[in-house]
């Protein structure tokens, strides 16, 4: 991913909460076409960078470029996303009497203008049918599209809400821990999935599993307190006296 223009770029950004620094000064480039995850331990400040980058917290200084002219800090989600920045939340909510398929028409149909018009008309929704369908077997439910989302496994609901970020056709695509409370297997399936839908995209993530992270990213930023530790290759960071004291503590960073 050198030498690509960054299309997602953070600069100077800071969130306060009553005088506590989240986020600190965060500067972040990230590569049009990879992987780039956002690590670091419990309260290094990664979701409320996440949360900074997709407009679910307004900065208290610093900027959000898209492509490196559009200002994204301050805008409201919808309006991200409309841009091209969408995410995936780390606890899913899904309408669990209503199906997969028609989870994903209803988000298709919110990107044509329709408004909540689209809740009126089967027939209306009918026209995203073989899209929804696309976009379930890109994320392995096909064979799911009918059965009641509140029926599909854990692993499976995650897949659900991956095609409704999809379903936005974003630029940057956000995934907020896509492991998060899966087993073995899940994680694996997880893996392979974010490998298939990557194709022309860009992804960013927030993980704690290190082996997902080793699986999938391209660059991995570290923040510690709010600021960035570290960045690079994964091969670089695991090896980092810095990253390792920030994880481990001072007597493994000697070894």
């Amino acid at each position: 991913m050198e030498g690509r223009s960054p299309v997602l770029q953070a600069r100077g950004l800071v969130r306060e909460f009553r005088g506590f620094r989240a986020v600190d000064g965060v500067d972040l480039d990230v590569a049009e076409g990879g992987v780039h995850a956002l690590v670091g331990p419990n309260g290094a400040g990664k979701t409320t960078l996440f949360n900074l980058l997709t407009g679910f917290l307004k900065p208290t200084s610093g900027s959000v470029l898209l492509d490196g002219r559009r200002e994204l800090a301050g805008k409201p989600p919808e309006a991200v996303a409309r841009l091209g920045v969408a995410r995936s939340f780390q606890i899913t909510s899904l309408f669990a009497e209503l199906s997969p398929r028609r989870h994903v028409e209803l988000a298709l149909a919110s990107r044509t203008g329709l408004g909540w018009r689209f809740w009126r008309s089967d027939r209306t929704l009918g026209r995203f049918a073989d899209r929804a369908d696309e976009l379930l077997g890109e994320v392995g439910l096909d064979g799911h599209g009918d059965v009641p989302a509140g029926a599909l496994s854990y692993g499976r609901k995650r897949a659900l809400e991956l095609a409704l970020a999809l379903a936005l056709d974003p630029k940057v695509l956000l995934l907020d821990e896509p492991t998060a409370g899966m087993g073995v297997e899940d994680v694996d399936r997880t893996i392979e999935l974010v490998r298939r839908i990557r194709a022309g995209r860009t992804i960013v993530l927030v993980e704690h599993n290190m082996n997902v992270v080793a699986s999938l990213a391209d660059r991995v930023t570290v923040l510690q307190h709010g600021a960035v530790l570290a960045e690079g290759p994964y091969a670089d960071i695991r090896h980092d006296p810095r990253v390792i004291t920030a994880y481990l503590g001072d007597s493994h960073a000697a070894r």
